[in-house]
């Protein structure tokens, strides 16, 4: 009499499994948001709305990036960690994520623990520009010149307590010189102060300079990647230019929320990766000075927490404070 009651229950699991799959399968069955933690034209901005419209051609729902500047783009982070694990809230988000850790070491959300890696998509290196009538060529003349006048050099990063200024407190420690912070805002002010002449360098992510670059009005130095870039291959890296070890990049991915089911990651970023094997796309990076990239989500995940342990030990040795 157990018999039939065994084999009752056996289908039902056997049903209730199928319909799992059948629903990881679905996915997406609606829209899918990408919170972006910065206004448009940012790099995660960039990295959202080049990769976004043609990754909801393969998903067949669409992917709308929303914008939520506010705390250095941790506000969007929050949003993404605190949001409901389904694979319908994503964020895209730039090494800012990893400087706001190791600033900030009681954010309102966990950096790595309270995310689910989906892909590393695009990385740039920070440009080290001069403005043309500053002596240096290379960054040797510039090292050189500035240990014979500490201190009276000056640079403006793209934002201050940002990658930009981490990038330049890591140089200026490991090529033992000292050169002396403007602040500005973002590039949109430093960039044209560079220009005029108010400030000497400017420390930026190259896609924010590199139309200056381009047009003869700003000199660049060298990049902070351990590799040139494919945007400007012309332009040394600051390893190779008499520091060797150094490496700042900036870059950008794509997260979901702790929890979020692994075939959905699986799937983004199955679905990631396909986009940036795409040539239109991968040329799209490139001319606005971003180096395609792709990763497993578990490699991904290393970088970020890498990323997190490096500026972390720059902050606490330079003692930077968060505003």
């Amino acid at each position: 009499m157990m018999r039939p009651t065994l084999i009752s229950i056996a289908c039902g699991l056997l049903a209730g499994a199928s319909t799992l799959a059948q629903g990881q399968q679905a996915y997406p069955t609606k829209p899918i948001r990408m919170l972006v933690g910065f206004p448009v034209g940012g790099g995660a901005d960039v990295a959202a709305r080049t990769l976004g419209p043609r990754m909801s051609e393969l998903l067949g729902q669409q992917i709308i990036v929303d914008n939520r500047p506010g705390a250095g783009s941790s506000l969007a982070s929050e949003m993404a960690a605190k949001s409901t694990p389904d694979g319908y809230t994503l964020v895209s988000i730039g090494s800012t994520h990893a400087v706001n850790a190791a600033l900030n070491p009681k954010l309102p959300y966990a950096p790595a623990a309270g995310f689910h890696a989906i892909a590393l998509v695009s990385t740039a290196p920070v440009a080290i520009t001069a403005n043309l009538s500053l002596p240096v060529k290379s960054l040797k003349d510039l090292i050189a010149l500035a240990k014979t006048r500490p201190g009276q050099l000056n640079y403006g990063p793209g934002g201050v307590n940002g990658i930009n200024h981490l990038a330049a407190e890591l140089l200026k420690r490991m090529g033992g010189f000292d050169i002396t912070l403007i602040p500005y805002k973002g590039v949109a002010q430093a960039l044209p102060a560079l220009i005029a002449g108010e400030v000497q360098l400017m420390f930026a992510s190259l896609p924010g300079s590199i139309d200056q670059i381009r047009a003869g009005r700003i000199r660049a130095i060298a990049v902070t990647s351990a590799k040139r870039s494919n945007a400007a291959p012309d332009i040394p890296t600051v390893a190779e230019s008499g520091v060797p070890g150094y490496d700042a990049p900036s870059w950008w991915g794509f997260l979901a929320p702790a929890g979020t089911p692994k075939a959905i990651i699986t799937r983004l970023n199955a679905d990631t990766l396909k986009v940036l094997r795409m040539r239109d796309v991968h040329e799209l990076l490139i001319r606005q000075g971003m180096d395609p990239a792709g990763s497993t989500p578990v490699e991904f995940d290393a970088y970020l927490r890498a990323d997190i342990a490096k500026w972390t030990r720059v902050v606490q040795e330079a003692g930077i404070k968060a505003n």
